[in-house]
Order: structure tokens, then C-alpha cells, then sequence
């Protein structure tokens, strides 16, 4: 049964992945049917998550994260934050605020983010 411990660890270890670009710690902790709306409103799959960190075209420098919400219904965990992201995207500096919904799942091989969103505020 997951807690909502168990689901602040898993996000403190998505921060530091996202600001390491660690691709192995990402691969880990994304399934593999991935949905997620990026801020520009496109939906990306895992491969194209992965694919921004492995190419260099998203930094992140700063990353700084407030939980508003997190409930567990069953098997699913739901989070909501803002956060101060610091970064580059395709070599162009930005500093912004955004919001995010990010869905967390149980599985047999551990609890994995199944999709969510981004907005910026």
C-alpha cells in the first residue's frame, strides 16, 4: 500500500534526476505508456520526455517545488505543485513559474508516474 511518503521520496528523486539530466534514474521512474502535456500544450510520450534531457535541449539549473496537493485513491497517487524552474530550453534562458499535475501509479515493479501536466502561471 503506498503512502504518501513513499510519493514525496519518489518526487525528491524526479527533481534531482530532471536537474542531473540523469536518464537511468528517469527511465526508472517513468512507465512506459507515459502521457504528459508540456506548457506549449503538446502531449509527449516517455521517449520524447527522455529525448529533451538526453539531447541537451532542456537544462534545468533551479528547481525549486511546493506541493499544494496529494491524494491516494486505491493505487493511484495525484499531486499538484508549483514550481520555480531556472533553466535553458534549446539554448534560450527562462525562469518561470508553472503548476503541475502528475499522476503516480503502483506496480509490480515499483510506483511510476503515468502522466500529468504542465502549466505556466
Amino acid at each position: 500500500m503506498m503512502k504518501k511518503q513513499d510519493i514525496l521520496t519518489l518526487e525528491n528523486q524526479l527533481y534531482d534526476a530532471m536537474k542531473s539530466g540523469n536518464l537511468e534514474m528517469l527511465d526508472k521512474l517513468l512507465h512506459k505508456d507515459l502521457l504528459f502535456i508540456i506548457p506549449s500544450g503538446e502531449i509527449i510520450g516517455k521517449e520524447k520526455d527522455l529525448e529533451t534531457y538526453r539531447s541537451g535541449v532542456l537544462k534545468i539549473i533551479e528547481l525549486s517545488p511546493d506541493v499544494e496537493n496529494l491524494n491516494i485513491i486505491d493505487d493511484v497517487a495525484i499531486i499538484t505543485l508549483r514550481m520555480k524552474l531556472v533553466g535553458s530550453y534549446s539554448g534560450e534562458p527562462f525562469e518561470a513559474q508553472f503548476r503541475y499535475i502528475r499522476f503516480w501509479k503502483e506496480f509490480e515493479d515499483g510506483i511510476k508516474v503515468i502522466g500529468g501536466s504542465g502549466i505556466a502561471l
